[in-house]
């Protein structure tokens, strides 16, 4: 099967399919001389693993250690998956059990308490805190985190949504010219406020803006593109600061 009929069957986009081929986590069974990679059963087999672990969490780099390890059983896998999914769903069907309090009350069928308001949401970790661990290192990220306790995080926010429509207004721009310069410039400063990031992690976090779907997708809600046109500029501004 090439990959564009994995993509069709599976929804992963054929970018995501040729990342994961290129970190090595997912690599096609063959690839003919014409260039075409061609997947096998076992493939899709291990692409539905990839996609399990990545539903529940899991950093690309946790999910690669993982199958590479020659103890890994399926079954097992499958078995730990089905029970975090199912939390998951328990999770999600407490708050819809919210919502639903929530309407009742709004049409004054029922009394809602300030605790069932609130039931249902964890906030208890960020989907994004291990990959920054496994990518930058524990004190890195502890630092970060630490400044951003200080913050107003709806000021905080604002002043980051403002930037990135500025920089969705000029995507259309080289990354390289000067007004791209200039505006990527105020994000990777921006950036300085919450951690210590070299040019070098400034370069790998732009990356990880297309090569994590999750990034992608908020990024591009304030232009389709930006989160390339990001990645490029940031790459342009990081060598600069060799």
């Amino acid at each position: 099967m090439q990959v564009k009929q994995v993509a069709e069957l599976t929804g992963v986009s054929v970018r995501t399919l040729h990342h994961y081929d290129k970190i090595g986590l997912l690599k096609p069974e063959s690839v003919t001389e014409a260039g075409y990679r061609i997947y096998s059963d076992d493939n899709l087999e291990k692409l539905q693993q990839i996609l399990f672990f990545r539903e529940i969490g899991f950093p690309l780099s946790k999910i690669k250690d993982i199958l590479d390890n020659p103890d890994f059983n399926r079954k097992e896998a499958l078995r730990l998956q089905r029970n975090a999914l199912m939390e998951k769903r328990r999770r999600l069907n407490r708050m819809i059990a919210t919502v639903e309090k929530t309407l009742d009350h709004e049409r004054g069928d029922r009394e809602m308490s300030k605790k069932e308001q609130f039931e249902g949401f964890d906030f208890s970790r960020n989907p994004y805190e291990q990959e920054a661990r496994d990518r930058w290192g524990d004190k890195a990220v502890d630092q970060s985190q630490e400044k951003v306790k200080g913050f107003d995080t709806a000021v905080m926010q604002q002043e980051m949504n403002d930037l990135y429509r500025e920089l969705a207004s000029i995507r259309h721009l080289d990354p390289a010219s000067n007004e791209a310069q200039q505006a990527i410039g105020k994000w990777y400063r921006m950036l300085q406020q919450f951690g210590s990031y070299t040019p070098e992690m400034f370069r790998s976090l732009g990356q990880m803006y297309v090569d994590d779907e999750r990034f992608t997708k908020n990024i591009d809600r304030f232009g389709t593109g930006l989160a390339s046109f990001m990645r490029d500029a940031m790459a342009v501004y990081a060598e600069k600061q060799k």
